[in-house]
């Protein structure tokens, strides 16, 4: 049985999973050769501060992240994060997204598979 897919179907395939259980994707842009998916965070409290009074109060500077390349293209990921007021402390609060891979700029999968190859790859090679 044949079932068709759709445009959202296809880029849950292509994109890194959690970003379509926190955010919306809002536009994709070509520019200049490279893939530019914006995303915004989706306006649903962050479980860890459930019991708190918070409200949404805007969102962070924009983060760009890379990911894997698609079709030879260099894709990014605009990224804005959310961030709510708790009402009765008047903190600011996000919640943890931990999608990035700590001191990289690319997805935890992309980085992950670089790591893999590299250290596939013996010592005296080089990427290119």
């Amino acid at each position: 049985m044949q079932t068709q897919v759709t445009q959202i179907d296809l880029l849950r395939d292509i994109l890194p999973e959690e970003i379509f259980n926190y955010f919306t994707l809002e536009k994709v842009e070509q520019q200049e050769g490279n893939l530019h998916f914006y995303l915004e965070e989706i306006n649903t409290l962050p479980a860890e501060f459930s019991g708190r009074r918070l409200e949404s109060n805007g969102f962070h500077a924009e983060s760009v992240i890379r990911d894997f390349p698609l079709r030879g293209k260099p894709t990014y990921l605009h990224v804005r994060r959310r961030r709510w007021l708790d009402l009765d402390s008047k903190e600011a609060v996000s919640r943890n997204w931990e999608a990035v891979a700590k001191g990289t700029g690319y997805t935890q999968d992309f980085a992950f598979f670089l790591n893999e190859l590299i250290e596939f790859i013996p010592y005296y090679r080089t990427l290119s």
